[in-house]
Parts: structure tokens; C-alpha cells; sequence
């Protein structure tokens, strides 16, 4: 969805997870990112140093010390080093393009696969197996109806995009191949689009997937933000409202995360900073099929949300105002960082990274 001018897995209880909560949840955690207040007070997120003021709403991180970032100007940038130092990795003639980089999708320190989106020949996936030293762009959209939001992977092989709808139905690309190849799934299976429906290119997680065949597809724009799931790698869809507010074309969902194929949270709310955002965050623990209101949502707006690695019910939520954490699966959420954030994404080894606006990249763990 064109916003203001267009605009993984948990495992039970661990150390990992339980000391990054407690470091997320210390009073400290209230400070602004990079900044400290006195001995022995540690802030929530760390502040890297990028080199770069594009807005970052892409992110994919591999581990502790390597993640990739995705963003404005034809920006895409790599780290293996937890963000000491990052690379210019971006495809040849991207900033010369001023693509906007919405999404990437990363497999290790080497293949990643990123998303350009806009309308038309704007929309555009690149895959790289060499850390970004070349790329191969294997997707262009040629239909000026179609505008592709977000990317997700199942595992190595096979991953789908998706479009705003086209013909009264939202659009599915598949790839079976790394992202190499792609091929416009049947829309039979379907739902219809609500009129004005569309997902938001907010923080690459509008279309996110857990297991080998379940995904989930976030909508807004509407007179309700619907969340679509399918467990068959987009081939059938079904519809659920859920408790997030919409009837308007700056509100809805924005953000998924499913820790296993049940176990969901949704955030979202207004995007435009002079409006309020209640009931900003909701929670589904039946893969989709309903979705319940958090009793304690995050108090404005939120774009990006993750599962803290090694933790059944703790996650972050994040937005241009702060970083919220919940500790009971996303029932109650509290502010932890005031710092602006567009996106956030966890690894299996206890690392959690967060990227926006004006080169911001931040890590934890």
C-alpha cells in the first residue's frame, strides 16, 4: 500500500532469551538508543553506525553478528561483525534508481533476496549468493495495476511476494528456487478485496510464514484490517478480522509474527503521527481464526513486532515512538525505548536488531 507517497521460532524457556527480557525491561531500557544515565545503566537498543540517512523498513537478521538492512535510495546493507561495521552491499544502479527497498529476506551471511516496491516496473526482487558482490534481479513487474509489498520464506527454496490486489483480489508470486525464478500463483483461492484494501509496505512484515506451508497476509485500508492465512503456500486463503481499527486508508494491520503455526501477535494502528492508535496490537492463538484485543496495548502506533528467541510469550513491538516488550504473549504490552523504529527481527541465538528512519540500525543481545 502506498503510504505517505507510498509510503522464527521459539523453543522453550532459555538463558538467551530470559537475559535479554530482563536487559529489555530494566528502567534503564527508557533512555534514548546509544545514550546511558550513569554507571551500571545499560539502554534497550545499541546504536550502530551506518554512514547513511535512508530510512531502513527491510530487515532480515541472521544472528547476533550478521544482518542485512533494506531501505531508501536504492540502500541495502550487510554486517558480520553485529554491526561494528557495515557494507554498501546494494544492487549495481539501485540508487541511481532510487528504489525503495521495503523488504529482504536473508539465508546466511551470503544469500539474501530483497524487495523494491512501488507501481509498475518500480517493483522489483533481487537475489545475491555472494554477500551482495553481484546480484541477479529475477522479478520485474510489467502490470502498472500490480504493487508488491512484502516477501517471505518458508525455508531456502521456496518463498512468495505479494501485490495489493489486482482485480479485486490480492496477488501471490512464488518462487521454488531461492528466489532465482517466480510465478504468479491462480487467484481461485482468493478471498475478494475489501474496496480500498491493501497490505502496508511499512516494515517488510505484512506477509510473514512459520513452518513449511503456513503464511499470513496483514491487510488495511478498509472498513476492516483483515488477516489472511493460508497453509498451503498461498494457493487457498481464508479471511479473519481482527481487533486492530481500520475504515480509513492510514490504518490497519501493519506487522506479523508467528512464533509456531498458532501462536500469532498483530500490530498496527494509524500511521500519521498526529493520530491516535488504540488497540494497536492483537493476539490469536488458533494460527488466525480469531483474534483477541491485548488488554494493554502499545500506546501509539507500531509497524514492526518479533518473538524473542528461546521464550514461549515474549516479543517486541516497534514504531516512529518507542520499543513496547511483552512478557504474557502480547496480552499486555509496556515502553521500554523511546527511540523511532520502523522494523525488528530476532535469531535463534538471543540477537534482536531494530532499523528506521534516518540510518537508524540497533541491536540487542
Amino acid at each position: 500500500m502506498r503510504l505517505k507517497g507510498k509510503t522464527r521460532r521459539l523453543m522453550s524457556w532459555g538463558v538467551c532469551g530470559a537475559a535479554l527480557t530482563a536487559a529489555l525491561a530494566t528502567p534503564a531500557a527508557q533512555a534514548t538508543p546509544g545514550e546511558g544515565r550513569g554507571p551500571g545503566h545499560r539502554p534497550a537498543w545499541t546504536l550502530t553506525e551506518t554512514g547513511t540517512d535512508a530510512r531502513f523498513r527491510g530487515l532480515a537478521a541472521v544472528s547476533s553478528r550478521t544482518a542485512w538492512a533494506a531501505g531508501s535510495k536504492g540502500t541495502v546493507l550487510r554486517t558480520t561483525d553485529g554491526g561494528r561495521h557495515w557494507h554498501d552491499v546494494a544492487p549495481p544502479g539501485a540508487a541511481e534508481a532510487a528504489l525503495e527497498f521495503r523488504d529482504i529476506e536473508a539465508f546466511d551471511a551470503r544469500r539474501a533476496v530483497v524487495l523494491a516496491i512501488g507501481e509498475g516496473e518500480a517493483s522489483r526482487v533481487f537475489r545475491t549468493d555472494d554477500g551482495g558482490a553481484t546480484w541477479t534481479e529475477s522479478f520485474r513487474n510489467t502490470d502498472a495495476r500490480s504493487f508488491y509489498d512484502c516477501l517471505t520464506f518458508f525455508d531456502s527454496r521456496h518463498g512468495l511476494a505479494m501485490s495489493d490486489p489486482v482485480d479485486g483480489k490480492f496477488r501471490i508470486l512464488s518462487t521454488a528456487d531461492g528466489g532465482r525464478n517466480w510465478k504468479l500463483l491462480p487467484t481461485a483461492g482468493m478471498p475478494d478485496a475489501q474496496a480500498g484494501e491493501a497490505g502496508f509496505a511499512a516494515g517488510g512484515q505484512c506477509l510473514v510464514s512459520s513452518g513449511p506451508k503456513d503464511v499470513w497476509l496483514a491487510t488495511g485500508g478498509a472498513a476492516s484490517a483483515r488477516v489472511l492465512h493460508s497453509a498451503d503456500r498461498g494457493l487457498t486463503w481464508t479471511a479473519t478480522e481482527s481487533t486492530i481499527p481500520a475504515g480509513d486508508p492510514a490504518r490497519g494491520v501493519f506487522g506479523l509474527a508467528f512464533r509456531d503455526r498458532t501462536h500469532g501477535i498483530a500490530v498496527g494502528g494509524d500511521y500519521r503521527a498526529d493520530q491516535a492508535s488504540p488497540n494497536a496490537a492483537a493476539v490469536t492463538g488458533d494460527g488466525g481464526r480469531s483474534w483477541r484485543r491485548s488488554t494493554t496495548p502499545p500506546p501509539a502506533y507500531r509497524s514492526g513486532v518479533a518473538w524473542i528467541p528461546h521464550t514461549r510469550s515474549t516479543a517486541l513491538a516497534v514504531g516512529p515512538t518507542g520499543t513496547d516488550l511483552t512478557t504474557d504473549g502480547g496480552r499486555t504490552w509496556r515502553t521500554v525505548d523511546t527511540g523511532s523504529y520502523d522494523t525488528v527481527d530476532c535469531t535463534p541465538d538471543g540477537g534482536c536488531w531494530a532499523a528506521g528512519e534516518k540510518g537508524r540500525i540497533a541491536r540487542r543481545g
